[in-house]
Order: structure tokens, then C-alpha cells, then sequence
């Protein structure tokens, strides 16, 4: 068992004592595998050296299990750690490598030659044990990284953006290894990205940070589906949320979201919602996935009420989708994702409809969702 929890945890740096970790509180439950993710200098590869005793605690509790661990030495916290750089010894073999560990430990040899060929055989990387690690591809080195790691069978395994020096094409390879890897193992991980896909794609949970605080602990499902704030909508998605700022209005006894340049029906039920919230003659920003406006007729004809121009100024072609990029005479262009094989021409104005059953609506100041979906 190797449950892991934060109980006001924080962390300051320097002098002038500057708070990279704010108030962290949190229950990592036994085998998830759960991803902090957010930008740069955000505290989460800070809240990982915590964990691992590279980094003093300046306040607060860290447990693993029953056992409180801030004064615990590094070597005694049954932790291994997988970095951004791999940390492999040059001048020692994978096996050598992925060994090491274990003789620090004065693990019999024999048992020491089962689990790395053990390890080697999980990582696909038998033929390479007696390599050095300079004559290894990226992809290997993080594989023999992780081999050093799982060798060791500890409570938790802690992976500092482990990826991200490889090509695109690796990653995603990389990432398939990792989770298959953590099902067969079924240890207690805590994966630190900034690339909001591998933590869309990895985690059981994802821990979205800004500024050492803690944004929203859920799945991905629900940080994507539904954000608790801006900063949480617009970090999470490619192409990122859609925000347009208006005021909600009553009209003929229906609730609009209005701008100068048009107007939005909201649907019954988020406007009773809306409306008990108080919001009524209120500043709010309407949130939209680009998934959730549409060029076609069909659609259009569906929702009259919710239907805007703009001018396509770019069309991006991703694959499988197309992104088009419509000025609304608002700060940020409107981005619609489209049919691929659709091509429309630019610097002509067109007609999308939003649906407004899948808009989200936020308060303009705080940036907070302002009703439950």
C-alpha cells in the first residue's frame, strides 16, 4: 500500500523567501497514477523533489502511508525517481547501470542478475545490456532510466518530465510504454509534465498548477469537460477554450449573453442556474471548445438563436481536422474545428452556430465557473 498525502504543504526558496508551493493539500490514493501538470514555474517539479528529499519541506506534512516522512533521508523513503536528463553513468553498461542501485543496496548478486534481466525483458532492452549508454537512442536510455528504477521495487515511483527531450514521434511511443508499464507494476506514480496531452493521456487524475496553487484535482473527463476557471480551460485543450466576454440580458423573457456584435440564447435550464446565481445584468465570459460550434446548415437551422459572423481569416489543417479562425470583432479570433476535407476561403465572412447546451460561463474578474455542469 502507498498512499501518499500533502497536508499544507509549502515550500519558499531564497532569502526573500519567494513561495513556488502554496497551501498544497492532497490524497494520492494507492497504485494511481496521477500527473501534475501546468507552465513553467509553476512549483510541480518542486512538490516532486519534496516528496522525493531533494528538497526541504519549509512547511507543512508529507506522509506515506502512516509515515511522516519530512525528516526522512532520501535513501529511506522507498522512492525511485525518473528524470528529464535519464542520469545514466557513461561509463558504465545498461546493466551496469540498471544494477547500481541494487548494489548500493548489497543485494545478493544473483538476485541482482534477476531483476535486471527481469527489468530488461518488461523494457524490451535484453540486447542492450552490455552497451554503454552513448550507444543508445533517446528512446533507450529513458527505457534503461526507468529499468534502474523498477529494479528496485519501491512504494513510488516520481517521473520529472521524463519525455520530454525526445522527438514527437517517440513520446507518444514512450508514453504507451509508461502506462503499460504502470499497469503491470500497479505502483503509486506521480508524473510531472508541462505538455497538457501526456497528462491528458496518462493520468488517472490530473493535478493542474499555476503559481504553486493548486487550479483543480480531477479526471481528465472532467478538467476538460468542465474547468473550474479560465486558467484551467484555456491550459487544458488543443486549440485552447474559446472566451468571449458580454453581459447576460433578459429578453422577451428568455436570458441572453450579449455583446455589441450579437446576441446568445441561453438554454432554460443554464439560465435558471445563471439567474439564481444572480447574474442577471452581469459581466461574464462565455467559454466554447471549438468542437462546439459548427458550420453547417443543419446545425444552424437547429439553433437560430445562437448563431454569429465572422470574417475566416486562417485555416490550419491538423489531419484529422481543420481549424478555422474567424474575427468577431473581439481581442482573440473564434477557433472552429471543421471537417478536413471542408475548404473554405479566406477573408469571407461566414456564419457559425455555437452550442450554447455546451457553453460555460465564468465570472469576469476571477475567472471562476459561475454554474456546475
Amino acid at each position: 500500500m502507498s498512499r501518499i498525502l500533502f497536508n499544507h504543504v509549502y515550500k519558499q526558496y531564497g532569502k526573500e523567501k519567494q513561495l513556488v508551493v502554496n497551501d498544497f493539500n492532497l490524497e494520492i490514493n494507492d497504485g494511481e497514477f496521477i500527473v501534475f501538470v501546468g507552465p513553467s514555474g509553476c512549483g510541480k517539479s518542486s512538490t516532486l523533489r519534496m516528496i522525493a528529499g531533494l528538497e526541504d519541506i519549509s512547511k507543512g506534512e508529507i506522509y506515506i502511508n502512516d509515515t511522516r516522512i519530512n525528516d526522512l533521508p532520501p535513501k529511506d523513503r522507498d522512492i525511485a525517481m525518473v528524470f528529464q536528463n535519464y542520469a545514466l553513468y557513461p561509463n558504465m553498461s545498461v546493466y551496469e547501470n540498471i544494477a547500481f542501485g541494487l548494489r548500493l543496496r548489497k543485494t545478493p548478486k544473483h538476485e541482482i542478475d534477476l531483476s535486471v534481466k527481469r527489468a530488461a525483458r518488461v523494457l524490451e532492452i535484453e540486447p542492450y545490456l552490455n552497451r554503454k549508454p552513448k550507444n543508445l537512442s533517446g528512446g533507450q536510455r529513458q527505457r534503461v532510466a526507468l529499468g534502474r528504477a523498477i529494479v528496485r521495487n519501491p512504494q513510488v515511483f516520481l517521473m520529472d518530465e521524463p519525455l520530454s527531450n525526445l522527438d514527437a514521434k517517440l513520446r507518444v511511443q514512450m508514453r504507451t510504454e509508461i502506462i503499460k508499464l504502470h499497469k503491470q507494476l500497479a505502483a503509486t506514480t506521480i508524473y510531472v509534465t508541462h505538455d497538457q496531452t501526456e497528462a491528458m493521456t496518462m493520468g488517472n487524475r490530473i493535478v493542474v498548477m499555476k503559481d504553486g496553487i493548486i487550479q483543480q484535482v480531477d479526471t481528465p473527463e472532467r478538467i476538460y469537460g468542465s474547468p473550474i476557471n479560465t486558467f484551467v480551460a484555456s491550459f487544458i485543450g488543443s486549440p485552447p477554450m474559446n472566451f468571449i466576454d458580454g453581459r447576460l440580458e433578459e429578453h422577451h423573457g428568455d436570458l441572453e449573453f450579449h455583446t455589441p456584435q450579437f446576441s446568445l440564447q441561453i438554454p432554460r435550464g443554464k439560465a435558471s442556474a445563471l439567474i439564481d446565481n444572480k447574474m442577471l445584468n452581469k459581466q461574464v465570459t462565455l467559454g466554447v471548445r471549438s468542437e462546439n460550434i459548427s458550420v453547417e446548415k443543419i446545425v444552424m437551422d437547429a439553433f437560430p438563436n445562437a448563431v454569429i459572423s465572422g470574417i475566416h481569416k486562417l485555416s490550419e489543417l491538423m489531419g484529422a481536422d481543420r481549424y478555422l479562425y474567424l474575427d468577431i470583432k473581439h481581442p482573440n479570433p473564434l477557433i472552429v474545428r471543421t471537417d478536413p476535407r471542408n475548404v473554405y476561403d479566406e477573408n469571407t465572412k461566414m456564419r457559425v452556430a455555437i452550442d450554447m447546451h455546451k457553453a460555460l460561463f465564468f465570472d469576469r474578474n476571477s475567472g471562476v465557473r459561475l454554474i456546475d455542469e
